[in-house]
């Protein structure tokens, strides 16, 4: 299916000479000469490898037709990330370099989206934040309050290191963004 280049968005998957492309990041500028043009960031869905591609904005490019599905992440057994298909109970495995920095967020058990082309699985799409437990960090001094700036580093229970504020202590469950892997708020229970 063909779209404008300037309806692209990221984690869209696109055809590039018959080689499905994954989005990272998309910018349009208007020079104060010329046309204006879209500036893409792209990762090779074959290889891994990332490019950065410039498209005049009235160009158009090939989606790929992708079909989501909602999976539960099983185990990494330092190989493969493991993960079972809701619908159809069946396992796969997708590898490190697939997974990227998403790492840092999964939980075991936990449900995610995986898109497919023509039954791969390609990209894995995590919710927007996610509750982790803070399994390190210093403890908290009396008198360091909630609207204070100062922060201080945590380690998560899946091992990814962020800035906290100095209220967070350990084993206190915290929101993280989990598209700037920063501390949003305390978790609600």
């Amino acid at each position: 299916m063909k779209i404008g280049v300037n309806t692209v968005k990221r984690g869209n998957v696109i055809l590039i000479n018959n080689v499905l492309h994954e989005v990272v990041d998309m910018y349009t500028t208007q020079p104060g000469k010329g046309g204006a043009y879209a500036q893409i960031k792209l990762r090779n869905l074959d290889t891994g490898s990332q490019f950065e591609k410039r498209f005049r904005t009235s160009e158009s490019v090939e989606k790929a037709i992708m079909d989501d599905r909602e999976v539960q992440f099983l185990y990494n057994d330092g190989e493969g990330f493991h993960f079972m298909d809701n619908e159809t109970y069946e396992q796969f495995a997708l590898q490190k370099d697939m997974i990227g920095d998403n790492e840092n967020f999964l939980l075991e058990n936990m449900n995610v989206m995986i898109k497919f082309h023509d039954s791969k699985p390609l990209t894995m799409e995590l919710p927007s934040a996610v509750n982790l437990k803070v399994t390190y960090t210093e403890p908290g001094v009396k008198g360091d309050t909630a609207s204070g700036n100062a922060t201080k580093p945590a380690t998560l229970e899946t091992g990814y290191e962020l800035q906290v504020p100095l209220f967070i202590n350990v084993d206190e469950l915290i929101k993280v963004d989990t598209r700037t892997g920063k501390y949003m708020e305390r978790a609600k229970v």
